[in-house]
């Protein structure tokens, strides 16, 4: 299990990224939101999006949860 967290600062396009702790773009700690330990990186996404409507996965550390 990973633990995750969620950016509180949107992109331009409006997601909220959601980012493994080893990530390196992994936000400062007053631009992050610590979401849980999950298996996948779907699972982390769909409770970021309880407070975060638009969240996505980061293209680095959470691939297969990014939209393109």
């Amino acid at each position: 299990m990973k633990n995750y967290y969620v950016n509180k600062i949107k992109q331009s396009n409006g997601d909220h990224e959601v980012h493994e702790s080893s990530c390196s773009f992994l936000p400062s700690v007053e631009n992050r939101e610590y979401l849980g330990l999950f298996n996948y990186c779907k699972e982390a996404v769909k409770k970021a999006k309880e407070k975060f409507t638009k969240s996505d996965g980061c293209y680095y550390c959470s691939n297969s949860c990014h939209k393109q």
